[in-house]
């Protein structure tokens, strides 16, 4: 695997470019397991970048509705959606290798084959990687709120995203995002009710229920229990 998950990128004078990044990459140490499924099964299911079209034909051996998960964490409730729906094939896209590794042990362990990871920026990867009008669906999931005003510039959900994440979407294909930070559902919604080609799904106008299609993660249960709120918002490409 590759361990450069971001490509470098200059100007005319050859001095690197910065672009705001909506991760900080945590250089965490890989478990004994996590490094075995990273030698053993990323030349398997792992996808490097490469910066070129992915035909996901051959990438998965058959057609099959695409369901792309960006920021899939340790995997669990990814690995867990893909069990459950054999007929579709799913793509996750992690910055950290330990998740990555934790993902791919988990896939193994459940008999999973439906299921690619890479390890890479997600901006990069929709660029260049992700035909547009080819995905069923996208997942967000508890991105990183960057709750600070300061850092509200660095949160993944603004207009130039989504309307990435448009093009990309089949007609009729879903954005789904998920967070617990109430002021970043408001900035989401503000966002993707600003763009054309987008409605919402959900009958109030705003959010909507956790649909059964998303699990219910640990620290969600949790948070439940401690009274804190988790908002779904789920918005429908129309045109």
């Amino acid at each position: 695997m590759i361990n450069d998950v971001i490509t470098p990128e200059f100007d005319e004078d050859g001095r690197p470019l910065r672009r705001i990044r909506s991760f900080v990459r945590r250089q965490g140490r890989l478990t004994k397991g996590q490094q075995h499924a990273l030698d053993e099964l990323w030349p398997i299911n792992g996808i490097e970048y490469n910066a070129e079209p992915m035909d996901f034909q051959q990438v998965f051996g058959r057609e099959a509705p695409l369901v792309l998960e960006i920021g899939f964490g340790m995997g669990a409730s990814l690995v867990e959606m893909a069990k459950a729906n054999p007929h579709q094939n799913f793509l996750g896209i992690e910055v950290h290798a330990p998740g990555v590794g934790a993902c791919l042990a988990s896939a193994e362990e459940a008999g999973v084959t439906n299921l690619r990871v890479m390890c890479h920026d997600a901006v990069e990867v929709l660029e260049k990687m992700i035909p547009d009008n080819s995905l069923r669906l996208a997942q967000l999931f508890f991105p990183d709120p960057w709750h600070k005003a300061r850092h509200n510039k660095r949160r993944i959900v603004q207009i130039p995203f989504a309307e990435l994440i448009l093009r990309k979407l089949k007609l009729g294909g879903v954005f789904h995002m998920a967070t617990d930070w109430e002021n970043y559902a408001e900035h989401m919604l503000e966002v993707m009710q600003s763009i054309p080609g987008y409605v919402n799904q959900s009958p109030a106008g705003n959010y909507a229920p956790r649909p059964d299609s998303r699990p219910l993660t640990k620290f969600e249960q949790r948070g439940h229990r401690l009274g804190h709120g988790v908002w779904d918002l789920l918005f429908e490409r129309i045109k």
